[in-house]
């Protein structure tokens, strides 16, 4: 499989401005934003960028056409990214076309953590809004010719996900957060082998496990320091794709808070065979972080001024680890 691998912007929002945007907690200098990302990903020698929606909603036709000449001569591979429940498709799509981006990358729902019970009865409510919105832009993803690619955003199952596409259509298929399949308590290598034929692009994320007890916490790392496998998941992605596109991210500044242990986490799911929750949990404990080593991020410390230095340094260390293993 030629895997052509490159940066995602969610592990850098505070370098690029993002993280606590208008509020005290700001980034002081605004953030290096776009051209900022750009200049890393080359730095790194990425050959992908995926690129955040807000980056577009200021730019005119000639801005859009200068960046698309500047990735062609990069020669990079390039994926759009935004939300379903909020994002503007008609703008996303449009971009993409100007840009020459066969992809848009959507997470589903503000769910995070695996926890539906906490949305009661609106997760069956956002469930009904994803299946209004994928049967609404199908149709214009067809006419532009661009692939809508559903995430794996701490909420929905290998199962579900791979009903939605079997649901919608070829035009509908599957970016895969490596690191996204312990909030819904599946492991790794389970959750790749029942969804690897739908998948085109990959968040090479990582976490590392503080084990609760109430469950677990996931704690961002850098992509090949924790517990997620990931070249045994892109050997099984191999023997259904011929090419892939993948992008470091890092997770989010706080921790994932995964209440597993608790009956009313269960809440909205299937019944889960035991192996397989086992498969889960053995998974977690690979480089997990021993009973009181610290584990928050500057962000949970209110360390802000250790922040760019920490996620620029779990980028770097990510490259180094991924091509240390022929992924990069």
């Amino acid at each position: 499989m030629k895997l052509t691998t490159g940066l995602n912007p969610y592990g850098l929002t505070y370098y690029l401005g993002l993280q606590g945007s208008g509020t005290p907690r700001a980034n002081p200098t605004g953030g290096v934003g776009l051209e900022g990302f750009i200049k890393l990903t080359e730095e790194l020698g990425g050959k992908a960028i995926e690129l955040w929606e807000g980056w577009f909603k200021t730019m005119s036709d000639a801005e859009l056409a200068a960046l698309k000449t500047r990735l062609d001569t990069l020669g990079w591979k390039r994926v759009l990214s935004s939300g379903l429940q909020h994002g503007d498709m008609d703008l996303l799509i449009r971009c993409a076309k100007a840009l020459d981006a066969k992809y848009i990358r959507v997470a589903l729902t503000p769910i995070l953590c695996g926890d539906r019970a906490a949305a009661g009865q609106k997760w069956h409510d956002l469930v009904h809004s994803v299946h209004e919105k994928l049967e609404a832009v199908v149709p214009k993803l067809e006419a532009a010719d661009v692939t809508l690619l559903i995430e794996n955003h701490q909420d929905f199952t290998s199962r579900e996900l791979v009903g939605l596409c079997d649901e919608y259509g070829e035009h509908v298929r599957i970016v895969f957060d490596m690191a996204n399949t312990f909030p819904v308590a599946e492991s790794p290598l389970d959750f790749t082998r029942v969804i690897a034929p739908y998948v085109r692009h990959c968040h090479v994320k990582d976490y590392r496990v503080v084990f609760e007890p109430d469950g677990f916490r996931l704690i961002r790392c850098p992509s090949g320091d924790g517990c997620v496998p990931h070249k045994e998941m892109f050997d099984i992605l191999a023997q259904h794709n011929d090419e892939m596109i993948a992008c470091i991210e890092i997770g989010a500044l706080d921790d994932r808070h995964v209440k597993l242990y608790t009956p009313q986490w269960w809440h909205g799911y299937a019944p889960k065979e035991a192996e397989a929750l086992a498969a889960c949990l053995l998974a977690a404990q690979k480089n997990r972080y021993e009973p009181g080593e610290e584990w928050r991020t500057p962000w949970q410390r209110n360390a802000d001024h250790e922040l760019i230095d920490y996620e620029l340094g779990q980028y770097r260390k990510s490259a180094a680890n991924l091509k240390a293993q022929g992924l990069m």
